[in-house]
């Protein structure tokens, strides 16, 4: 698989249970939800079926033998190939080591953000800072949870990651919505004026329509 197509985090999620043993794709699934993986990797059958077609087509991975139970359907279980193992190992190597431009949601609204109003940004901010502080919290009661029956933190350390990424996150929002509510942001006042005039002219706009009506209605 070259490097231009290692877009889907599942298909790593693939080879990486494969390697350990083969299975069916059920079993992958039950493997990284057991192992809270799919809060990583986002997790559904229909694409998992259709990764595991697209690392057949590429020989990254093999059928390597069916099994019938009672009335059910054949199942077929997979095994990773030679190919497989390599592209799997330089994936994650890449992943590791290089830094990649990631678009999460958050930063796309920041970057729109002044499409609406400072007055409406700022609940919806407080209401940003709410769910983090509820994740956080979830996630500290977690950990407490993991170091009571010491898990070693190899093993959990993308969650350390996620907990970290969260905290920082909520410290901007909370710096951000500090900034525009004391109107110490720079450019806030262009931000509210632009907002203060585009008022202004849907009211001008809508005027006529007014005038229309009550004529209508006299």
């Amino acid at each position: 698989m070259p490097p231009g197509k290692r877009s889907n985090a599942l298909a790593l999620a693939v080879l990486v249970c494969l390697a350990e043993r083969p299975m069916h794709p059920y079993d992958v699934a039950q493997t990284l939800r057991s192992r809270h993986q799919d809060d990583s990797v986002r997790l559904n059958y229909g694409s998992l079926y259709a990764v595991v077609d697209t690392l057949v087509r590429r020989k990254l991975i093999e059928a390597a033998e069916t099994e019938k139970s009672g009335h059910l359907p054949e199942r077929t279980i997979y095994r990773i190939t030679d190919a497989g193992l390599t592209e799997m190992h330089d994936w994650l190597a890449d992943l590791l080591a290089v830094p990649t431009k990631e678009y999460p949601s958050f930063e796309a609204a920041l970057s729109f953000m002044p499409a609406i109003s400072p007055d409406e940004a700022i609940p919806l901010l407080r209401e940003r800072t709410h769910r983090l502080e509820i994740e956080l919290a979830t996630a500290g009661a977690l950990r407490e949870m993991i170091e009571k029956i010491k898990l070693p933190r190899l093993l959990w350390i993308e969650a350390e990651f996620a907990m970290t990424l969260k905290h920082s996150e909520l410290e901007f929002v909370r710096q951000l919505l500090s900034d525009i509510e004391n109107d110490t942001l720079d450019g806030v006042s262009w931000w509210r004026q632009i907002h203060s005039e585009m008022g202004q002219q849907m009211v001008s706009a809508s005027q006529p329509w007014h005038n229309k009506h009550d004529k209508e209605n006299k």
